[in-house]
């Protein structure tokens, strides 16, 4: 990993840790509420490059609100081995019952990391600085979930996530 991602990852940390720490002190936190721990090992690319990522080594954390509104962040190696950083809000909605643990999910914001030869594999990017929107599928089984997130055109990334405060 390069030594600024490796910066960047370690600010986001404290950021987030000093976060929920205020936040936990100013009870914000409210029933219903949880924090994801979430980890990205593979992406299935739907055209063939031998010299893609398909491991981008992902790594996030979200809070999610009881009426499953969500900001989060997360740090990857995109397609191209380059450090990037994704941070966004959105809603995950259950389907059916909401006891079957079948979710869909959309989530937007800046992300960070695109940059020379690969700007234009993100919309509306300028200098690595893009917007993405990003639809996912998924299943929550108690405190733990699968999704399948759809990276346009281009890619489906399976992640994994852990609920560490509910």
């Amino acid at each position: 990993m390069h030594r600024p991602a490796i910066r960047w990852l370690r600010t986001l940390a404290s950021i987030a840790a000093l976060a929920c720490t205020s936040i936990c002190q100013a009870d914000v936190f409210t029933d219903g509420d949880q924090v994801t721990l979430q980890i990205g090992p593979y992406v299935y690319h739907t055209s063939y490059d031998p010299d893609h990522n398909d491991y981008p080594q992902l790594i996030g954390v979200e809070w999610e609100s009881a009426s499953r509104w969500e900001i989060g962040a997360s740090y990857f190696e995109n397609s191209f081995y380059q450090p990037c950083i994704y941070i966004y809000a959105g809603k995950r909605w259950f389907l059916g019952s909401g006891s079957d643990g079948f979710f869909i999910k959309l989530t937007g914001g800046p992300l960070y990391g695109y940059k020379d030869e690969y700007e234009d594999k993100v919309p509306l990017n300028n200098n690595g600085l893009g917007l993405a929107i990003i639809p996912a599928i998924g299943y929550q089984y108690k405190r733990a979930n699968a999704q399948l997130v759809i990276l346009g055109t281009a890619a489906i990334m399976l992640t994994f996530g852990y609920d560490v405060w509910k």
